[in-house]
């Protein structure tokens, strides 16, 4: 059995009789006043109770896509200039 592989179910943190079981189902929010909907998103849902859990990885992707600043170009810092020498006119200009 490879462990590197993630369960195939696990049981129900909310009635503790089920098992919950990887799906794929619709997935809704609303980002300001509109309702999105995401087709096949990656879930475990519990064969008792009903109860979901969205796969972390998923939503972590599905807030990148939807923040309104992903593809914006990162703001410009100016760049330090470097410190001006100024000689000290009490010193002479080596020859």
């Amino acid at each position: 059995m490879n462990e590197n592989l993630p369960p195939q179910s696990y049981p129900c943190k909310e009635c503790q009789a089920g098992m919950l079981r990887p799906t794929y189902l619709t997935y809704f929010t609303w980002l300001d006043e509109e309702l999105v909907t995401v087709p096949n998103f990656p879930a475990w849902v519990c064969d008792v109770c009903g109860r979901r859990e969205y796969d972390e990885r998923a939503i972590s992707w599905l807030v990148t896509l939807l923040n309104p600043e992903t593809g914006k170009p990162a703001p410009r810092r100016p760049r330090p200039r470097p410190p001006v020498n100024k000689r000290d006119s009490s010193h002479p200009l080596p020859k």
